[in-house]
């Protein structure tokens, strides 16, 4: 299959990847707190038949440096690229920080047929890193719809997970939610579907009980691995690099073992595979 690849520099950077010549299916790719454009995994989504695209959506020209009141209009307008190019049906996958944006947007964005969350929240957070002028305390909404800050989840000092290396975040994120409602996301209002992929094992936050609070509240297909950690991996895709810094969890082979049960029913939720799965939870 010919892949068209196009490196985008306004309105934000970016890189799409579709099958020629062209497709009817898209999806926009959304990194975690990395801010990287996934390149990769754009080509892997358009060598199955679909339009994807990823954007920078932090840390570039313009852009917050930290996640800090990023406008979910960013996200918007890049579904906007996507229909302009003729996708008729629309995905959003998204990973961590990633996942937590692609749900907040299917609560706003109503053309968006599919949403992958991958390692998600159930609830939206307080920044990570400076906003637009430099400051990153006291803290504030990561995220922003119409100029006005969506509620969050702040973060509990008592919970900081002392100087490690690496360093996990799970009982900060897990013990500082409660007494949060408002913050909670949404995906009741939603009319896109829903695949949430957690592992097990995650150690940044415990994503498999926010994807099973996300559930509780939507029907949603939840695909798990007990010893897969925040970084499940695609078939195709190899191995997320050791990290000194950070304890994600899980293995190199249950990472990819939970990417692989995912894999088929992320395809046929963006329309291009057929046949009724089962979920592996």
């Amino acid at each position: 299959m010919e892949i068209v690849e196009r490196e985008l520099t306004a309105p934000w950077t970016g890189f799409l990847a579709e099958p020629a010549p062209g497709a009817t299916a898209g999806v926009l790719v959304l990194a975690g707190s990395s801010g990287r454009v996934e390149t990769e995994r754009c080509r892997l989504l358009a060598a199955h038949g679909l339009r994807a695209l990823s954007v920078r959506w932090f840390g570039g020209p313009g852009q917050p440096p930290g996640i800090c009141e990023i406008p979910l209009e960013t996200f918007t307008a890049a579904v906007d690229l996507l229909a302009e190019a003729g996708t008729r049906r629309i995905g959003v996958l998204g990973v961590s920080k990633g996942a937590e944006a692609a749900l907040l947007l299917s609560v706003v964005e109503p053309r968006l047929d599919a949403v992958i969350a991958v390692s998600p929240t159930s609830v939206a957070w307080a920044n990570v890193g400076p906003g637009p002028d430099g400051v990153t305390e006291p803290y504030r909404s990561s995220w922003t719809w119409k100029g006005e800050p969506v509620p969050y989840v702040t973060y509990d000092a008592s919970l900081w997970p002392e100087p490690a290396e690496p360093v996990a975040f799970a009982g900060l994120y897990g013990g500082s939610r409660e007494g949060y409602a408002e913050a909670a996301i949404r995906v009741e209002e939603a009319r896109a579907r829903l695949l949430l992929v957690a592992g097990g094992d995650d150690r940044m936050w415990p994503s498999l009980r926010f994807a099973r609070e996300l559930a509780a509240r939507r029907p949603a297909v939840v695909i798990t691995h007990p010893d897969a950690g925040h970084r499940p991996r695609f078939p195709g895709e190899p191995p997320a690099p050791a990290s000194p810094a950070y304890a994600y969890g899980g293995t190199p082979e249950a990472d990819a073992a939970l990417g692989a049960r995912a894999w088929p029913h992320l395809l046929a939720l963006l329309g291009v595979s057929a046949g009724r799965l089962r979920a592996d939870q």
